[in-house]
């Protein structure tokens, strides 16, 4: 799957005032957008233009884009957000994708995050959380099978997303979490397991022929520098105090 563009967002003087449960004190804002300002760095290097949004301070979870939509090669679905205070996120989004993608939507009844869905080839993987439903993933099947897409399953506990603890890397290798590696849904993967330790970093992209990592993971990067692929690496320690990571900054557009 080979990406051309990115659209991010910048963190707002608002972002400490965002959802999290992490505990690691509220983020450093200035430190935060220089933080930003590297990850946007590294996209480019992947070959990608990046669209970055200015901040929304009516948001403070805003800068985490990937949330707001899912995007195919043929269609981009509009997702709708699981916490409350960020439903509006979506507004300002979607004549973002207008221009690039026919838009399909999620029933106002149902929510889903975007960092809840792993899209591999033709197929979904849904993350039942706490802020995605099963009637969301059950109303996505309804959008996407048409088009060839199948739709799977998988309960997320203990953590916020599916993708906080499971990315793909490879046409046929993930990187996992120990709790995601015996996990039924991806039992046909190869898999790199994080240690406990470096599980913050099991959040990784896979773009064209780059990975980004989040910096201060020595063994993963090891590992990953096994794919021979280059490794890139960008310091998120200001995103992660807000439950963030390098998925749900963007939004990527093949």
């Amino acid at each position: 799957m080979h990406y051309k563009i990115a659209i991010s967002r910048k963190p707002g003087r608002s972002f400490g005032d965002g959802i999290t449960t992490a505990n690691l004190g509220r983020p450093d804002i200035a430190l935060a957008l220089e933080q930003h300002a590297q990850y946007v760095t590294a996209l480019k290097s992947c070959g990608l233009e990046v669209i970055d949004l200015d901040a929304d301070e009516n948001f403070p979870d805003g800068c985490f884009v990937e949330d707001t939509a899912l995007i195919t090669s043929e269609f981009a679905v509009i997702t709708n957000p699981g916490a409350p205070s960020r439903r509006g996120e979506t507004s300002s989004i979607i004549p973002r994708l207008e221009p690039y993608r026919p838009l399909r939507f999620l029933p106002a009844s149902v929510t889903l995050d975007g960092g809840d869905v792993l899209l591999i080839d033709k197929n979904f993987y849904v993350g039942i959380s706490a802020r995605t439903t099963m009637d969301a993933a059950s109303a996505l099947g309804e959008i996407v099978q048409p088009h060839g897409y199948e739709v799977i399953s998988v309960v997320v506990q203990d953590i916020l997303h599916l993708k906080t603890g499971v990315c793909l890397v490879g046409d046929d290798t993930l990187v996992t979490t120990q709790k995601f590696a015996h996990c039924q849904e991806f039992q046909n993967y190869k898999k790199i397991v994080t240690l406990p330790e470096e599980d913050y970093a099991a959040n990784c992209l896979r773009i064209n022929d780059h990975i980004v990592i989040a910096a201060g993971f020595p063994d993963l990067k090891d590992e990953l520098q096994q794919l021979n692929l280059p490794v890139l690496e960008v310091e998120m320690s200001e995103f992660r105090k807000m439950d963030g990571g390098l998925t749900c900054s963007s939004l990527l557009v093949q």
